[in-house]
């Protein structure tokens, strides 16, 4: 395939990743250009004290076909671990104690077991939650409709107390939307539950890295973009969009076949030109959703296993970075702080008053070691906020000028914001891009 000049991909994130992996496999030239000094955009390593640390836990899912798919053009299959059955344990408060394990059963008859035998609600609320759970089975996440109510007024609509509501879908929707639940769409929420947990009966198995991101997401993307013809341009920032189309690279413009802007919603608001798309001031009413990741190392383990679910607690999910981190001796966990808009301006020090005692009461062995290390990583826009009224506002990949997409989780992937909705707006990008090449060698 022949170009009169590369294609631009603007943002070295997942889907910036992808779409410009995507593109020199099909033999385009393309150039990924990154304004960090490294790619992987929201999921990064750094190094602390002789650790390397993740800026914050990234789970996936067995039903996250793209996100698995480009793990293995990384050459990162081996580097995740991968349930073979949804096993969850969660901690509930004075001790008690629950597990959602999926069952040998077909869907959505694989989850029924788990409910009905879930001990951290009584008998009147297991079987709320499987009437709860067949009414969300029937609903349609791409029924715009659902876009303009909340998942909360749905649940209250169907009788799910608040016990029910606590230990269960509160537990599950905050962490995979980042947007509580009183404020979180219904649309998405339908998406999470019906796609993980009410379809496949192996769609919720969870992967967890097994090593660090930088690893993951970083190193081996460069490798693997260089190794296909393609260009990485790192500390490289991007500050205007052309017609052309065309970029402009720290002052100097640069012409391309056509150009994919993968940033994150506020920056391809400032980028795209308004001609090209109109609705862009509309974008920044999506807003952003933090979280926060809190890191507590020991000079012992404290928690067996590889993570917990944790309610009734400012803890929310716990994960071991031991072996990760490269720590030798003792244990070092991660809580991941989903929706975390009360913590994320809070001092350290602050935080480290409210959520060193939460460990100790979620984990008695806490009591007794001694903590080595504390320290908290924040990612203030960590997601959209995927409240009612979001959907309407998640633009298509094409905009009006020619050879100009756009990629990135908060676009219109039919997924909520996650890994693997970057990964699935990058291939279509990447799509668009071979088409509008093709046409372009055709009128030459």
């Amino acid at each position: 395939m022949k170009t009169i000049a590369p294609v631009a991909v603007v943002g070295g994130g997942l889907a910036g990743i992808t779409a410009a992996l995507a593109l020199a496999e099909a033999g385009c030239p393309v150039t990924l250009y990154e304004a960090r000094p490294r790619l992987g955009g929201a999921t990064y390593s750094f190094r602390r004290g002789g650790l390397t640390v993740d800026n914050g836990q990234h789970v996936f899912l067995r039903c996250c076909t793209a996100y698995r798919g480009l793990l293995e053009r990384l050459g990162g299959t081996a580097l995740v671990g991968l349930q073979s059955r949804f096993d969850v344990r969660v901690l509930g408060a004075a001790g008690r104690s629950g597990r959602l394990r999926r069952a040998a059963l077909p869907g959505p008859l694989h989850f029924v077991p788990a409910l009905a035998r879930y001990r951290l609600l009584g008998p009147g609320d297991r079987l709320q939650a499987l009437r709860g759970s067949l009414a969300l089975s029937r609903l349609d996440p791409a029924d715009p409709a659902l876009d303009t109510v909340t998942f909360g007024s749905w649940l209250a609509a169907h009788g799910q107390r608040d016990p029910v509501r606590q230990a269960l879908w509160d537990l599950l929707a905050v962490a995979a939307l980042n947007t509580g639940v009183e404020e979180a769409a219904l649309g998405p929420a339908v998406k999470v539950f019906k796609t993980a947990l009410l379809g496949r009966p192996d769609a919720a198995d969870l992967g967890i890295p097994l090593v660090p991101l930088g690893e993951l997401h970083d190193s081996a993307a460069r490798t693997a973009i260089a190794g296909r013809g393609g260009a990485v341009r790192l500390s490289a920032k991007v500050t205007a969009i052309e017609p052309g189309p065309a970029v402009v690279v720290d002052g100097v413009r640069v012409q391309a076949s056509a150009v994919v802007v993968a940033t994150r919603h506020e920056q391809a608001a400032k980028l795209v030109p308004a001609e090209a798309a109109p609705a862009r001031d509309g974008w920044s009413a999506l807003d952003a959703s933090p979280i926060i990741n809190v890191h507590a190392v020991y000079d012992r383990p404290v928690m067996r296993g590889p993570f917990v679910a944790v309610t009734g607690s400012p803890v929310q999910w716990v994960f071991d970075k031991t072996r990760v981190a490269g720590l030798g001796e003792g244990q070092y966990l991660t809580v991941s702080v989903s929706v975390a808009d009360t913590w994320i301006d809070r001092p350290t020090a602050d935080l480290r008053e409210t959520f060193v005692p939460a460990l100790r009461s979620v984990f008695p062995a806490a009591r007794e070691a001694t903590m080595t290390d504390f320290f908290v990583t924040r990612e203030r826009r960590a997601t959209f906020r995927q409240g009612p009224g979001s959907g309407a506002l998640r633009p298509g990949s094409a905009t009006r000028w020619p050879g100009l997409y756009l990629a990135g989780a908060w676009t219109d992937t039919g997924w909520p914001d996650t890994m693997e909705g970057a990964v699935r707006s990058g291939l279509h990008a990447a799509r668009l891009v071979r088409h509008h090449v093709r046409d372009q060698e055709s009128a030459s």
